[in-house]
């Protein structure tokens, strides 16, 4: 029998990997589900064994074509499920997805296998990490919200529009009508992280996170457990090398995403109509009517393939990042530097760490349509617009973290956690735009 040390120099001699991604979709609808797939067709293209396990068709032809090795569970993810008696009893804990997870491990070497979930709140539920856990094997989760911690996925209270600092689960916490779809929704999201914290996520040594900025690890690392390995690996940008726009020839406030309350878009048309701005907003959600009640001139474009939404960028005179809400790393800043465009962002969300204030764009304050409309004033300003614009793209460009640095980073944490290293918590890697 070999000693414990045998085993880890063995793990620590193999190059090649056997992981396992799991996600809610086995197609992109997000950017943690981009961040899923694209980092598990990278992987495969390695040379490592990749299993990706997904709930909810159809499959990405990247998976396919990669050599991916396709699980599917082939269910409904819990919004759009007809059934809602079976949405929202699989929506607390998924059997079948849990036995899919034990089939899979039943023919791996733990040694040699790590599990890298991504999404899990949608469809497949925390049952895959209790699975994984069970039969010994290392499982690493990337924190993309706040569902780890908060029934409702964002500290935030949708019901009044504002950041919300009551503990999870506390007694305050579950009389509180918070949640977007009210609150019987409420309590069958605090029902489901109750069993999520007792059953799904066990301490355990095995265990381990990753977190994407140094704002989203504040707000959720009380909650992890105390002796926690966490590890920081950014979300990579998929944007190539371009020359910088001219920004002086732009005049787009332009917002990219969700139409959403909590994404602040009101605060934009107001302060966009009351500027006489043209403003444009690159997405599709329930904020679409009020936006255009509020601002009658602005364009609202439904979602946009990938390409066009790099065109709309390329057109625009600077970024809004009005979120009220934390967010965890909005991409969507990087991306404007990427091409040159300067970002405004709120104060209380990570997007602040990938502006320097003053510099590369402008903070305003959360919430506050005052401070932000004279902040667009600032940036309506083609002399101040070009020089930020310029700023963002040197600085994003003088270090950008690309999918191949993405790869670089987590095949380095999957190996410490294999062999057992030690690990502190510190950086992996530099986080994208992060103000040192």
């Amino acid at each position: 029998m070999s000693s414990n040390s045998d085993a880890k120099s063995d793990v620590s001699a193999l190059d090649i990997l056997d992981i396992i991604v799991a996600n809610d979709f086995a197609h992109v609808n997000g950017g943690s589900a981009q961040v899923a797939l694209s980092s598990a067709v990278g992987l495969a293209e390695r040379g490592h064994r990749v299993t990706f396990l997904a709930a909810v068709p159809p499959v990405a032809e990247s998976l396919q074509s990669a050599g991916v090795n396709i699980v599917l569970t082939g269910q409904y993810d819990i919004k759009t499920d007809p059934n809602r008696l079976r949405a929202a009893t699989l929506g607390i804990w998924n059997p079948r997805s849990a036995q899919r997870m034990e089939q899979l491990l039943a023919t791996t070497d733990g040694n040699r296998t790590i599990l890298h979930v991504h999404g899990w709140t949608k469809a497949l539920t925390s049952s895959i990490v209790r699975a994984a856990i069970r039969r010994g094997v290392r499982v690493v989760v990337t924190l993309h919200d706040y569902f780890y911690a908060c029934p409702n996925g964002g500290f935030f209270n949708f019901q009044k529009k504002e950041s919300c600092g009551l503990r999870p689960l506390s007694a305050a916490c579950l009389k509180e009508n918070c949640d977007r779809d009210g609150y019987a929704e409420k309590l069958w999201r605090s029902l489901r992280q109750a069993v999520q914290n007792r059953f799904g996520f066990p301490g355990s040594k095995l265990l381990n996170f990753i977190t994407i900025s140094d704002f989203s690890e504040g707000v959720l690392k009380p909650f992890l457990p105390p002796d926690a390995a966490i590890y920081r690996i950014a979300s990579p940008s998929d944007f190539t090398k371009e020359a910088a726009v001219d920004v002086t020839r732009n005049r787009r406030f332009i917002c990219l995403g969700r139409l959403s309350p909590e994404k602040g878009l009101n605060l934009v048309a107001a302060a966009a109509r009351d500027l006489n701005c043209e403003v444009v907003f690159v997405g599709e959600g329930p904020s679409r009517d009020q936006i255009s009640s509020i601002n009658l001139q602005a364009q609202i474009t439904g979602w946009q393939p990938r390409e066009q939404v790099k065109a709309y960028l390329r057109s625009a005179r600077c970024l809004v990042l009005a979120s009220l809400w934390y967010e965890a790393q909005p991409m969507v800043v990087a991306e404007a530097a990427a091409v040159g465009v300067p970002a405004i962002v709120a104060d209380r969300c990570a997007g602040r760490e990938m502006v320097e204030n003053g510099v590369t764009g402008l903070w305003f304050r959360s919430g506050d349509y005052n401070d932000l409309r004279d902040k667009m004033t600032i940036l309506q300003n083609s002399e101040t617009a070009a020089r930020m614009g310029r700023a963002a793209y040197d600085r994003h460009w003088k270090a950008p973290f690309t999918l191949e640095k993405h790869l670089d980073a987590l095949e380095h944490c999957y190996r410490t956690i294999l062999t057992g290293g030690i690990h502190t918590g510190g950086n992996i890697v530099p986080v994208i735009g992060q103000i040192n």
